[in-house]
């Protein structure tokens, strides 16, 4: 039963964490507004995915994606900035993920309280699922590419960038810090600092649910009933609104099966029990397990930065992560800060995220 308990505990963990987003806007601290703070100019547009082309999901292919251009980018031409790629969490979109930090305000505080300016550039990756997980999956299609390439490619083409990866830092909270840990272990020829908020996902979260065995087998017995009606992916979505699609958007990111229409995944249990195959895969795309093979590229890194609130239940797993940064002797910075999953994070950017990078971006068209 030990998956039994790892397909449950899954869901739980989606449970607790969306439910506040969904309420993110009421327990979020906002910072106050600064005085003298200049206008940063906001962009809405739209990325073509060419990563995500053929999904067998449907999922849209052109993203919606914020821009926010530093108060004198309009007035000196010719001056290049580094860019922050910020990744939002489970449940939300980059629209939802703006009002959770508060920006253009934060951004706009920071640059008033001496961070230097910057772009900052917030990424839609929400999936009928309700979350990509930034994951490289044939179902859902390739989030991870989207981002460290699409993205960014197309950013450095259409505006003002320092295109160096000592230029750009990527941060991310929640299923946006899972995402910033994987596309940051992976990808360090794009990225120069990375910073870790509230990391969702690290380990396969083992740990058990509630409820007696036979309890537990009957609620993924249910889950897999579900699953074998539904006539599409839309259809099954709609019969699991908000958190409770979580365990469909980590089959869809994490087992996906292109022979398995018309979902086109694998669930983790069959008749309730454990599918050994498919544990494997979840562990598979779990940070804590392969971070190991990414040593080498965490030490690539300028600098590295991870927090999470002392009322956060993500703390424990965040807190292995920085244990193994430790061991291996990657530079490193963690911190636990009174706060729930999401009730700082607002603060969080503008007096630590954005400071971060600003004083480990490279500001200058000739850093390496």
């Amino acid at each position: 039963m030990k998956f039994t308990k790892l397909f449950i505990a899954c869901a739980i963990t989606f449970a607790v964490t969306s439910g506040s987003w969904l309420v993110a806007q009421v327990q979020t601290n906002i910072p106050n507004v600064v005085t003298g703070a200049k206008p940063v100019a906001v962009e809405h547009i739209k990325i073509h995915g060419t990563s995500l082309e053929g999904n067998l999901e449907g999922d849209a292919v052109d993203r919606d994606v914020l821009v926010f251009l530093p108060p004198g980018y309009q007035k000196d031409t010719k001056r290049r900035y580094p860019v922050v790629y910020a990744l939002h969490g489970y449940s939300i979109g980059a629209e939802q993920w703006s009002h959770e930090i508060h920006v253009p305000q934060t951004i706009e505080g920071a640059f008033a309280l001496g961070s230097r300016e910057m772009i900052a550039v917030l990424p839609d990756s929400k999936t009928i699922y309700n979350g990509s997980m930034y994951s490289s999956s044939v179902t859902t299609g390739d989030f991870e590419k989207f981002i460290a390439h699409d993205v960014v490619s197309y950013i450095d083409a259409h505006y003002r960038t320092i295109p160096n990866r000592t230029s750009r830092g990527l941060v991310g909270h929640s299923m946006g810090g899972y995402g910033a840990s994987r596309i940051g272990m992976k990808h360090p020829e794009v990225f120069g600092a990375l910073y870790i908020m509230s990391p969702c996902c690290m380990s396969s979260m083992a740990g058990g649910g509630p409820g007696t065995p036979e309890e537990i087998k009957e609620r993924a017995i249910a889950s897999e009933k579900k699953v074998a009606a539904a006539k599409s992916p839309a259809d099954l979505a709609a019969q699991s609104p908000g958190f409770a699609s979580a365990q469909y958007a980590t089959a869809a990111a994490w087992a996906p099966n292109p022979k398995n229409p018309p979902l086109y995944f694998d669930l983790p249990t069959k008749d309730g029990l454990l599918q050994p195959e498919i544990v494997a895969k979840y562990t598979a795309n779990s940070p804590l397990a392969f971070v190991d093979q990414y040593i080498g590229n965490l030490k690539q890194y300028r600098a590295i930065s991870m927090d999470v609130g002392d009322q956060d239940g993500l703390r424990i797993d965040a807190g292995k992560l920085h244990v193994i940064f430790d061991n291996y002797g990657i530079a490193n910075s963690f911190e636990i800060y009174s706060g729930t999953h999401v009730s700082a994070v607002a603060d969080r950017f503008q007096n630590h995220v954005l400071p971060f990078f600003s004083k480990n971006l490279c500001f200058t068209a000739d850093c390496y």
